[in-house]
Order: C-alpha cells, then sequence, then structure tokens
C-alpha cells in the first residue's frame, strides 16, 4: 500500500475549504468533507435538521468557496417543474428553450419537501442523467453537477415525504444538529450586520472546475482490496435480510458506499481504503433508504438500529 503523493490536490484542497467556509459557519468540519466527498464521486447530499443550523448557508458557503456556479431555489408548494428546468419560450416566431436553475454547478434545493411530488420528481433525470428532457429534447447539464437539498424534520404540516426513488438518489443523508458550546461562542464572535452574517463576502473561491476533475482523479485511483468489496456487498444484502426493515439498500447503495469509502480515504490521505471509512458511512450512506416494517416502527425500531444490527452481524475483513 503506497501512501498519498505528496503533490496531491485533496489535502490542499480540504485544507482550504474548511478554511474559507469556516469563515461563516462553525463547527460543521465533517459536513464540509461530505459536501467534498460528494463532489468527488459526482453525488447529491440531503441535509436534514432543525431551523437555524446553517444548513442553507454552508451550502451557499461551499459553493462560493468551490468556486462553482451556484444557485438556490426555494422550494414551495406552488413551484412548478418548469421552474426547475426551464421552458420553450416565444421569441422572434420561433420556440426556444429556457434555461432554469438547474442548470448550474451546485443546486441548493431548499425546504426540498415542501413541494408537491410533480415538481420533486422533475429532478430525478437531472440527478440520474445529468439532463433534462423538454419536448423530447435531451439537454445537458453543466458538470459538475451536484444537489445539496435541505429538509426541516420538525414540521410536516404542508410538507410532502420525498419518495424512496429520488432518497436512493442521494448519495448521503446527513443529519446537521445543534452546535456545541464552544462552537456556538465562536458562532457569536462572528462578524454580523444586524442579523446576516457579515463574513460571507470574505469567503473567496480555492477551487474551480478543474481542481474538481483533479480531486475526482485522485478518488478514481483509490486503491479496494477484493476483501473491502465483499465486505461491502455483504453489508448491503444484510439490510434486505433483517426481519424489522421491509425494503432495504439497493445495488446502487452499494455503490454509493463503495464510492464514498474511497473518497473519504482520500481526504484521509490515504489512496487505499480501509473498513474503518465503510463503516463510517454506512449511517450516512444506507440510513435513509431503509424502509422499516409497521411493527417494527410500532416498536419505535430506528434505522440506525437496524444499521448496528447489519454491522454486528458482519465479519470485519483484517
Amino acid at each position: 500500500m503506497t501512501s498519498a503523493p505528496t503533490d496531491a490536490v485533496t489535502p490542499r484542497l480540504r485544507a482550504a475549504l474548511h478554511a474559507e467556509v469556516g469563515k461563516v459557519v462553525v463547527g460543521q468540519g465533517h459536513t464540509v468533507d461530505a459536501v467534498l466527498a460528494a463532489l468527488a464521486v459526482g453525488g447529491h447530499l440531503l441535509l436534514e435538521g432543525p431551523p437555524g443550523v446553517a444548513k442553507t448557508l454552508l451550502a451557499s458557503a461551499v459553493g462560493r468557496a468551490c468556486g462553482l456556479h451556484h444557485r438556490r431555489v426555494q422550494f414551495t408548494p406552488d413551484l412548478l417543474p418548469s421552474d426547475l428546468t426551464g421552458s420553450l419560450a416565444l421569441r422572434g416566431g420561433e420556440l426556444v428553450f429556457r434555461q432554469g436553475p438547474v442548470f448550474t454547478n451546485v443546486l441548493l434545493a431548499d425546504e426540498i419537501n415542501r413541494t408537491p411530488p410533480k415538481t420533486q420528481a422533475a429532478l430525478l433525470e437531472a440527478m440520474q442523467e445529468r439532463q433534462v428532457t423538454i419536448d423530447g429534447t435531451a439537454h445537458r447539464l453543466p458538470d459538475p453537477f451536484v444537489v445539496l437539498a435541505t429538509e426541516n424534520p420538525i414540521e410536516y404540516e404542508g410538507t410532502y415525504p420525498l419518495p424512496e426513488a429520488q432518497l436512493d438518489r442521494f448519495i448521503m443523508k446527513l443529519a446537521v444538529g445543534y452546535p456545541s458550546q464552544a462552537d456556538e461562542e465562536a458562532l457569536l464572535r462572528l462578524r454580523h450586520t444586524g442579523v446576516a452574517p457579515a463574513t460571507l463576502d470574505d469567503v473567496r473561491p480555492v477551487a474551480d472546475a478543474g481542481a474538481i476533475a483533479a480531486l475526482r482523479a485522485e478518488v478514481d485511483a483509490v486503491a479496494v482490496a477484493e476483501p473491502i468489496i465483499s465486505y461491502v456487498a455483504a453489508l448491503v444484502r444484510r439490510t434486505r435480510e433483517l426481519p424489522a426493515v421491509s425494503l432495504g439498500a439497493s445495488p446502487r447503495a452499494g455503490v454509493h458506499l463503495l464510492a464514498t469509502a474511497r473518497a473519504w480515504a482520500r481526504l484521509s490521505g490515504r489512496t487505499f481504503v480501509i473498513p474503518d471509512d465503510v463503516v463510517a458511512l454506512v449511517p450516512a450512506v444506507l440510513r435513509h433508504r431503509l424502509v422499516l416494517t409497521p411493527e417494527a416502527e410500532l416498536d419505535q425500531f430506528t434505522p440506525e438500529q437496524a444499521l448496528q444490527t447489519a454491522l454486528a452481524s458482519v465479519p470485519v475483513p483484517r
């Protein structure tokens, strides 16, 4: 096994990204790493947490720091699919395609569960195929293209739960919680203009599309031993066999778990995956893909407990 090359892009990019995002968001280093891992493997991220924990601010800061074009869409009950993807418009007597906000590098889908399923479904093709089809014509999205979606787990009135097919397209779902005492004090020390952060304009680009492409190349070169592949497959298959689970992790979940493990290894400065990379990512990658049986839910059994059962029953490779 080899060590990380000294001219590697990943360590420098990770340190610079943490420094820039840290100008406006405190105590979310793990989430910043998750966003960087998603960018590295071309995945999408779902951030769940109560109001006021800087989910939207974090996504905006990361978009700025990565030097990528980013747009924010506030999802509401009256949002139409064409408001996302774009539509045909009559100009000079001809129909021309008017691009929607989905044509960007980083799309912040704010409160994604507040829009009806019809509009949520408008993102499915974009997230999977990196294109949108309007009137039979496919329009390619920019590369890279990443959806950073947020949702509030507290309020359920006026919300529409994401269907399993769309949840499965998010490579990770992260729980963004309240900061520690020290982090909250550091947050209060940041400059504000009234209640607005005065430091967002201080976030400078430390990367560009070329740096993200180099990051992807380094992650793709991370070595994965056969025992690790067998371990990932066994974990995913085990979730389908648990009596408390009616719908286990899909084969796509296994692909996502291995891809993020490679990214996590690279962010840790290694060029090979170890079992700890896989174990660390199991909750974020698999939790939102499990559907429990009604009996398990009545017993207050949780997806986290199901994943712990799966981890405990599958031998870790040595």
